[in-house]
């Protein structure tokens, strides 16, 4: 069984590797759809989304772990 720390640092791991992925993606295709917004708007975009991603992520990993 996985700790809960392990948990929360796989959880953390993979989603600060996603947000970068994130803010690279946005920085590509926002242009392509003519959505232009500071950087600093958009790794704020990116930063609520992480949050949630952890949350999420976190809650999913400890319900598989008990089942």
């Amino acid at each position: 069984m996985q700790s809960k720390y392990h948990s929360f640092l796989e959880s953390f791991t993979n989603v600060v590797i996603g947000y970068l992925v994130a803010i690279i993606s946005q920085l590509v295709i926002f242009p392509l759809f003519d959505i232009n917004i500071p950087i600093a708007d958009n790794l704020l975009i990116g930063l609520y989304f992480t949050g949630i991603s952890l949350i999420r992520n976190y809650t999913i990993r400890r319900i598989f772990n008990k089942i």
